[in-house]
Parts: structure tokens; C-alpha cells; sequence
């Protein structure tokens, strides 16, 4: 039988890979933000994993900080969203590369 360490690792490393590739094929800039926050979570389960794992708190209080980094990820992307289609009218990632810099 298969421990519940291993399947939630298992588990996790399916969902990296699953947003990995979202990331790498999809060109929606709304579909890449929703693969890179699964590829986040993928990383949250691993460590709630080794926390369960380990039997410590360290992997829990790790989990609570990457959310509150995701938050801020993911409010800085909603506005990089908002005014990249207000500006192109479009989601597409390809028709931006023209960036001045």
C-alpha cells in the first residue's frame, strides 16, 4: 500500500508538472497566471506533505507565508492584466513583445 506521504507528493509533483505545462504551451495571459498559482500550490502541498511527514510546524508556517506572497502575486498580475487588455485588447502574451525598455 502506498503511504500518504508518497501519494501527496506524488500528487504534488503531478500538479507542478500539469502547471509547468500550462505555462510553457498556453499563450492566455489569464490561463498562464492560473498555471503558475497551481504550480504554487503543487509547491504548498509538498511542503504540508514534509510537514506531516517530519510531524513538525515548520512546513505549516512555511505554507502560511507563500500564501501571503501568492496574494500579493496575484494582485500585482489582476492589474498587469487589467491594463495590458485595456491597452491591447487582448489576453494574448504574444501580442505585447514590443516592450520599450
Amino acid at each position: 500500500m502506498i503511504a500518504r506521504y508518497e501519494l501527496l507528493v506524488g500528487l504534488a509533483v503531478l500538479l507542478f508538472c500539469m502547471g509547468l505545462l500550462g505555462v510553457m504551451v498556453r499563450r492566455n495571459l489569464l490561463v498562464v497566471i492560473m498555471s503558475l498559482e497551481l504550480m504554487l500550490n503543487a509547491v504548498v502541498l509538498s511542503f504540508v506533505a514534509a510537514a506531516e511527514h517530519t510531524q513538525s510546524l515548520h512546513g505549516a508556517a512555511m505554507t502560511f507565508f507563500i500564501y501571503v506572497a501568492a496574494t500579493c502575486e496575484i494582485a500585482l498580475a489582476m492589474a498587469l492584466l487589467v491594463l495590458l487588455v485595456g491597452r491591447r485588447e487582448t489576453l494574448d502574451l504574444t501580442a505585447d513583445q514590443e516592450l520599450k525598455g
